[in-house]
């Protein structure tokens, strides 16, 4: 695993080559450097551009994230990673967010430009090609039950919309979070329809064979309950949960004892990634995903 820097190593940086980096507080817990690099290693097989790219982590405060941007930007590395809690904070913080990333309100890879950094958001790719890879599920005239209001459901959620879902139920504890939520949604797609409701009193009405993403933190831990009780919905076609890590969350347990298709979120993770590397690169994100997949599941090691 690679080792976590700091600022003060950016700022004495002069490796040679092109460095490409994550941000985050804490990043400790990522495995975005050994997916990457080993892309990076197996791309440098048959095309030497990429000998010299390399990914590093970097553990940045949120205080430190405007500095750090610059810094990273004047030692002009090629491509940043940010993840919690940088996405939303980075967001008024680039030169330029590239159209698809606006509706989500935040950015997680960012490309060196000689204006400054472009924000990308390639989370809710990531979601739509670990639907397809792990479940056959296509977002686009698929009913989606959407768990959570949060930064991680509302780029589902856009995601879901601007790819054609045939409609949008979304559940959250918190009726003003869910509301706000709506709000932000509600100018996009306008045709597709949308609802919120609280997880313990679903409608009756929710369509069956839905596919459901928990996009909540519910299931970190083993002590937390299900983000909501599959049962007190109608059957859906099948459950992805956005948790990686541990791999089998109460909600996923609950969808296999119910013989329900379910995925968690290890490869929206690569498929995220790949997306990222692309936008750097050029390489598309099909070639490098099968590579990042294998070095992820090596960095978790078994579970």
């Amino acid at each position: 695993m690679s080792p976590v820097l700091t600022l003060r190593e950016l700022e004495a940086w002069s490796r040679p080559g092109v460095s490409l980096a994550v941000l985050g507080h804490p990043i400790r817990h990522s495995i975005s450097p050994p997916m990457h690099n080993a892309a990076l290693a197996d791309l440098a097989r048959t095309d030497a551009r990429f000998a010299d790219w390399e990914y590093f982590r970097f553990e940045v405060p949120a205080a430190d994230l405007s500095a750090a941007l610059r810094l990273l930007h004047a030692k002009r590395f090629r491509g940043v990673n940010l993840t919690v809690p940088h996405k939303v904070l980075a967001f008024d913080q680039v030169a330029a967010v590239a159209p698809a990333a606006r509706p989500v309100g935040a950015v997680n890879t960012l490309l060196w430009t000689d204006a400054g950094w472009h924000g990308h958001n390639t989370d809710g790719y990531g979601l739509a090609a670990a639907l397809q890879a792990t479940l056959a599920c296509d977002l686009r005239g698929a009913h989606v039950i959407l768990l959570g209001a949060g930064g991680a459901a509302r780029s589902a959620a856009v995601e879901c919309l601007q790819r054609g879902c045939a409609s949008l139920s979304i559940a959250n504890r918190t009726a003003a979070h869910l509301d706000a939520l709506l709000a932000v949604l509600a100018p996009l797609s306008p045709n597709i329809p949308r609802r919120g409701f609280a997880p313990g009193a679903p409608p009756a009405d929710l369509p069956p064979g839905a596919v459901v993403i928990n996009a909540t933190s519910a299931g970190l831990h083993d002590s937390d309950p299900a983000p909501i009780d599959l049962q007190r919905l109608p059957r859906p076609a099948s459950v992805c949960d956005m948790i990686y890590n541990p791999p089998r969350t109460r909600l996923l347990r609950q969808a296999e004892s119910l013989g329900l298709p379910c995925a968690n979120g290890l490869a929206m993770l690569v498929h995220q990634g790949a997306k990222a590397l692309e936008i750097w690169s050029g390489i598309p994100a099909a070639r490098t995903a099968p590579v990042m997949q294998a070095a992820a599941a090596r960095a978790l090691g078994p579970n």
